[in-house]
Order: C-alpha cells, then sequence, then structure tokens
C-alpha cells in the first residue's frame, strides 16, 4: 500500500512541477548538447522536483562493484575479475539516487550513438567507397560496442525491478522508414530503410527482447513459460526513423520520464523521505 501511494505523490508532485522549459529551456533547446550534458539538466530538475531526495551523477561503474552486485544475489556470481581497475562508462553517465537504507540505486543510465553519415554526404554530393564511385556507405559495427555497458549494468541491477538504460541513435544505419535525398545536382538517391547493407538497428534490439522501440520500457517485464518466471530488463531504444538529428529537448523529456519512473518503482524505498515534511 505505501508503494501505491508512494507513486501517487510522486505523479502528483510531477504534475505540478513547471518542468524544464522555463529553467533550462535555452540551454535544452541547443542541438550540439551531448547527453552527458543533459543527464546533468535532468539531475537539476530532479533535484528541484524532489528536493526531500538526494542525487548524484557519475560517469563509471567499476567491474569490481558490478561483482558485488551479483555476489549479493548468488555466491556463485561476480567470482571472475582478471583487470583490476576495469570499468563501464556510458557517455551520458549514471543517475542515482539514495534510498531510505543509505544506498545508492540507479534511475538512469544513457548513451547516444551516432552511425552512418550518408545523409549528409549525399546532401553535400561526396561519393564514398574505395574508389569514390558510390552513393552510400556499408554500414560499420561500432554501434555493437553498445551492448557490453547495456550487459554490465543489467548485472550490476540484476536484484533490482527497474533497468532505466536508454539509448538514443541517429544517423543513417537506424532509419525505420525509406528516405529520399536529393544531390547538389539534383539526383535523388534513395535510401532503403530494410536494406541489410544499411540498417543495423536488428543488431541492438536483442537489448530490449524485440520490443518496442521509441519506447519507455524502464519496469522490467516478467514473462511466465511452463514452470517459469522470467525477469527481462530491456534496454530502451530510441531513435529519429528518418535519419534525423535528435532534438536535446526531446532527450531531456525522454530521460525525465524514465527517471521517475525509475522512482516510483522505487517508491517504498524512497517511502520515508518523501514523506518527511
Amino acid at each position: 500500500m505505501a508503494k501505491k501511494n508512494q507513486s501517487k505523490r510522486l505523479t502528483k508532485q510531477h504534475k505540478k512541477s513547471q518542468g524544464v522549459v522555463g529553467i533550462f529551456g535555452n540551454e535544452a533547446k541547443s542541438h550540439d548538447i551531448t547527453v552527458g550534458k543533459i543527464s546533468h539538466l535532468v539531475i537539476k530538475q530532479l533535484e528541484k522536483e524532489y528536493p526531500q531526495l538526494s542525487f548524484r551523477y557519475r560517469t563509471t561503474i567499476k567491474k569490481e562493484e558490478i561483482n558485488k552486485a551479483l555476489q549479493k544475489v548468488d555466491k556463485d556470481l561476480g567470482q571472475t575479475l582478471f583487470v583490476s581497475n576495469s570499468s563501464i562508462k556510458p557517455d551520458g553517465g549514471i543517475i542515482e539516487v539514495k534510498d531510505d537504507n543509505g544506498n545508492w540505486r540507479i534511475v538512469l543510465v544513457s548513451e547516444a550513438k551516432h552511425q552512418g553519415k550518408d545523409i549528409e554526404n549525399i546532401l553535400k554530393g561526396k561519393l564514398v567507397g574505395k574508389a569514390n564511385n558510390q552513393d552510400l556507405m556499408a554500414a560499420g559495427n561500432a554501434i555493437e560496442r553498445s551492448h557490453k555497458n547495456i550487459s554490465e549494468i543489467a548485472n550490476f541491477m540484476l536484484s533490482e525491478s527497474h533497468f532505466p538504460y536508454v539509448l538514443f541513435l541517429e544517423g543513417s544505419n537506424f532509419l525505420t522508414k525509406t528516405i529520399s535525398i536529393k544531390r547538389p545536382d539534383g539526383r535523388v538517391v534513395t535510401l532503403e530503410y530494410n536494406s541489410g547493407m544499411l540498417n543495423r538497428l536488428d543488431r541492438l534490439t536483442s537489448a530490449n527482447y524485440g520490443m518496442p522501440i521509441n519506447t519507455n520500457l524502464c519496469k522490467n517485464k516478467f514473462v511466465k513459460h511452463k514452470d517459469k518466471t522470467i525477469m527481462l530488463q530491456a534496454t530502451s531504444i530510441y531513435t529519429q526513423g528518418d535519419g534525423g538529428k535528435w532534438d536535446a529537448k526531446n532527450m531531456l523529456d525522454i530521460m525525465l520520464e524514465i527517471s521517475k519512473t525509475s522512482l516510483r518503482i522505487l517508491g517504498s524505498d524512497i517511502f520515508n523521505q518523501i514523506t518527511k515534511k
């Protein structure tokens, strides 16, 4: 019951908030702002809306810390560590809240990746490839490095009921619809969204079990199969379907929504702080 009341209280506070437009509007409208800087705006807004709570931002989590979290779940986990100072560093950083027992709990992990410059190259009239005679460049695999960070945060949060990892994608390798771009000489080049040469979205949807993209999947999903109940930790993957650039304000809104979903799920664990007068 306490958790239900806590959820209602957090929702009420959210509705009362003036949002980020008034205080952070100009900064949030910048197209050059990094996801790390947006994370700092998120934490400022959370501190404004929930002054009773303590938040912190950090850039890395050590593998040693991840192993300790796994060992708390089961003594057989988290046993292997070859490099003592090994760590992960999501490019948007990690935001945490302190619970009633003094433990720091993750409310947001964010990354933003750009892959595929075909649209920019076509608009400039630039040809690519070894002989500089192609309109399109075959997509690379750099984005797959995101899987490591996602897996490590999932390990770290194995005991939680939420997984607030958000991944923002932009570039021609993440199209969800076919688009046509005109070159300076007037020739039109078509980019097929379902081209195996271009699209790399399918190499990331394993991180959300093939569930819908552009959707807040922060709350863990529990599925039943025969006599088993399986907990799914799904990454919230957001992409610009037409290959455009992310607007920082939209990213900020999504990151705040996911952070507040985390707080609602953690409701009973931060209840005493919220109810303090």
